[in-house]
């Protein structure tokens, strides 16, 4: 496939490598206001960690689940819920210890990775083993789960709508994005956008659906509702994955191949920066992959998994502010301040 072709070693070694190499040095605080926690899966080394953000240390690690990815934090910031790729369940654990309180079985060969904590309280996940999507409501509680077939390859990544009747995925081995209806479960509709789409955003105010395919080396704004794409935005190399500003006025993509990110105007729909978080010949050795902004917006954080790091931007002037730990293989982040 196209994005495959451009990758091909490097890709391989992110699905593969059971160890990567040793982490950068510590790096000291910024001046400013970097505060709060960062949570880091080690998708290779089967951990979910800790990270202080005030002085830039791991403060804690635990043993999670097989092949760990994708995280989200409850809305009072006192659980972090994790997607177990390699297995078939959601585990949960307190922030405040990392102590495991919970683990949520989805069933057989579900393979759960996109992750989303609602703020109505209800987790929602795809389980790409089982080309689907599930909705698990009261999941402090008595956890009920409700199941929605996609019936596309690959449902990867999800985006859930701010009232919580849709949710969307990005479909890999299909090529496709796919509308689930949560309510009223009326038949998914999907469609083709580009190459490869992978990563996956809604704005706050839910009107714009934005994909990133890494195979076309583009971003995409759909319809929410109908899916038709309304603008083609042409990003760096590889956009892995997309995350929308917390106030609504930009995007960047994570450009696996070249080690960037790219910063697009939703207002636009332009390409309007390039921040360079490494560079082409460094990208395969660092593997940048998922990203996330803090919540003031002021802030991205990078998982350079190969590198077991996590890189802080500052978005203002692009420039990285320091390497945090990432051991394992550090690929899912979230954050609370």
């Amino acid at each position: 496939m196209v994005g495959l072709d451009k990758v091909s070693s490097a890709l391989a070694l992110l699905l593969i490598t059971a160890c990567a190499p040793m982490a950068d040095g510590p790096s000291p605080p910024p001046a400013g206001d970097a505060a709060g926690t960062l949570f880091v899966a080690g998708k290779f080394g089967d951990t979910l960690a800790k990270v202080d953000l005030g002085s830039g240390e791991q403060v804690a690690k635990v043993d999670s689940c097989a092949n760990p990815h994708e995280l989200a934090t409850s809305p009072d910031d006192r659980y972090v819920a994790l997607a177990c790729y390699g297995g078939t369940s959601v585990d949960i654990f307190r922030t405040s210890d990392l102590t495991r309180t919970k683990s949520i079985e989805l069933g057989e060969n579900a393979r759960p990775h996109g992750i989303v904590w609602h703020a109505n309280g209800d987790l929602y996940s795809t389980a790409e083993g089982r080309q689907s999507v599930f909705w698990i409501r009261d999941p402090l509680g008595v956890a009920e789960t409700f199941e929605y077939s996609t019936g596309q390859r690959g449902s990867h990544m999800i985006a859930v709508a701010p009232d919580g009747n849709h949710a969307w995925t990005t479909d890999l081995g299909s090529r496709t994005v796919t509308r689930v209806d949560l309510k009223t479960r009326r038949a998914p509709i999907s469609v083709e956008v580009g190459e490869e789409p992978e990563g996956i955003a809604l704005s706050p105010d839910g009107d714009t659906l934005w994909v990133s395919a890494r195979g076309s080396d583009k971003a995409f704004a759909l319809d929410p509702m109908t899916l038709e794409v309304r603008q083609e935005v042409a990003t760096g190399d590889f956009p892995l994955r997309i995350a929308i500003r917390p106030q609504g006025d930009y995007a960047v993509t994570s450009n696996l191949a070249d080690g960037t990110l790219s910063v697009i105007d939703l207002a636009s729909g332009r390409n309007v920066r390039t921040i360079a978080v490494s560079s082409r010949a460094g990208a395969e050795d660092r593997m940048q992959v998922t990203i996330l902004w803090s919540p003031h917006g002021k802030r991205i954080y990078a998982a350079e998994t190969m590198a077991n790091t996590i890189a802080e931007i500052d978005f203002a002037s692009g420039e990285v502010l320091r390497r945090l730990p990432g051991d394992g293989g550090g690929d899912g982040i979230a954050i609370i301040e």
